[in-house]
């Protein structure tokens, strides 16, 4: 999966979408201002959502786009991956017997890259857009207080 600055911004939009809705449509250029981000760019994001179903739009005078979902039912996952080429976090060809670069095997951080992805798309299909309204996102795997877990050597 990948992260970038149009995962981002279509998140932040799609919450300020879901907070700003009182059963009406919301305008683009709302939420551009209010989110700091160009109206050009967001109507580049909105197409890409509205083609995934993500969002509704409404023509017209006191038009805007709405959510396609409830709030509860729309996941984060599914804003990045929306606006966002996938791409693997390794070298390899998905399914190709050879490994990074063409050589017989995994490069040694293949697996590790790999889980890393694989942990980043299980957390975000796991917090949606109500979660992050309400600010009820689940913190993970972290200390108390919010600090990392400790690190643990390996043994020499």
């Amino acid at each position: 999966m990948r992260l970038s600055a149009k995962g981002r911004y279509a998140v932040m939009a799609l919450v300020d979408l879901a907070n700003h809705n009182r059963g009406a449509p919301v305008a683009l250029a709302d939420i551009a201002e209010r989110q700091d981000i160009s109206l050009s760019y967001l109507e580049q994001l909105f197409a890409k959502l509205r083609r995934a179903n993500l969002v509704k739009s409404v023509r017209g005078p006191g038009g805007g786009y709405l959510l396609a979902d409830t709030p509860e039912r729309t996941l984060i996952a599914d804003i990045v991956l929306a606006v966002d080429e996938p791409i693997p976090a390794t070298r390899c060809t998905p399914a190709a017997p050879e490994g990074c670069s063409g050589s017989p095997e995994r490069c040694p951080t293949h697996d590790l890259w790999e889980a890393l992805g694989n942990q980043i798309f299980h957390y975000l299909r796991s917090v949606s857009v109500a979660d992050v309204c309400l600010r009820r996102v689940p913190l993970g795997q972290l200390g108390p207080g919010g600090s990392p877990p400790p690190h643990t050597a390996m043994a020499q």
